[in-house]
This record gives C-alpha cells, sequence and structure tokens, in this order.
C-alpha cells in the first residue's frame, strides 16, 4: 500500500465507499463489514473531514507568514511609525507578512484608528478590496473614494 497522505487516504476511502478493494479494484463481498450502510455513512464523513483539512490547509497557505504570531515591540513601533508616515495599510501589511484586517486591530488598539475607519470586514482574506486594487488603494484610512 502507499506511503500514507490526505491524497492517498481520500482515494482508500472513496474506494471502500463504492464498495471496491481500494489496491485491487475488485468488488467487496456482500458480507463484507464495509458493505453495512452506517459503516459507509462514517466512511462518507471521514472523507469528507479530510476534505475539511485540506481545504483549511489551503486557505492557510495563502495567507501572509506572519498570521497568528505575537506582536512585538519593536514591530508595533515600525507599524505606528509606517502609518503616521502616511505609508498605505496594504504596504504596511505586505511589509510585515500580515493581513490588513490584522494592522487595522492592531492600529485601532494603539489609539491611531477607529472601528469605524476600517476598511476590512472578512476575516479570512483581510480585505474588503481585491489584490489588483491595493497600488490604487488611499494612502490613509478614512480617505475612502466612495461607498463601501
Amino acid at each position: 500500500m502507499a506511503k500514507p497522505n490526505s491524497r492517498n487516504a481520500r482515494r482508500v476511502l472513496s474506494a471502500l465507499i463504492d464498495g471496491m478493494h481500494p489496491e485491487t479494484g475488485i468488488e467487496l463481498n456482500d458480507d463484507s463489514v464495509l458493505q453495512d450502510v452506517d459503516v459507509v455513512r462514517c466512511l462518507m464523513v471521514a472523507r469528507d473531514a479530510l476534505d475539511v483539512v485540506e481545504a483549511r490547509a489551503l486557505r492557510r497557505a495563502q495567507l501572509p507568514s506572519g498570521v497568528g504570531k505575537s506582536w512585538t515591540a519593536d514591530e508595533e513601533a515600525m507599524l505606528v511609525a509606517a502609518y503616521q508616515a502616511g505609508d498605505s495599510v496594504h504596504k504596511i501589511a505586505e511589509k510585515h507578512a500580515r493581513t490588513v484586517r490584522a494592522i487595522e486591530i492592531r492600529l485601532e488598539r494603539v489609539g491611531l484608528i477607529t472601528a469605524s475607519q476600517r476598511v476590512t470586514d472578512n476575516s479570512f482574506t483581510g480585505s474588503a478590496l481585491p489584490p489588483a486594487a491595493n497600488d490604487s488603494a488611499p494612502a490613509r484610512l478614512g480617505e475612502t473614494t466612495g461607498p463601501r
């Protein structure tokens, strides 16, 4: 049998759900426990759970490397300085390998913006703006060019 990994596990689960031996492709006997309705349903739950874990890992891989890391005093000082110098939130997020949402939350925490000045509303992507809009985004929060 192949080395265990999520792709192989999914293949094995799918074969068993279909009533087939995962290696030989031969149909399982009707009296096999793997033909029991409850067992098949459990296998389906396991396959679905594996899909959820894989999807989460793919989403996580797309996030900046700094997601979830604690802020250091030096990093926070650099954030404040960059914001006060007029850097855009998107540019600051890129420099710090954080999401735009994380930058906005930290700016709010240090008192430089209020919650109503944030532009993010999605905790997964961290941005209400598409990635291509980052370069043309307003330089500072609160300088929006139109309604949200």
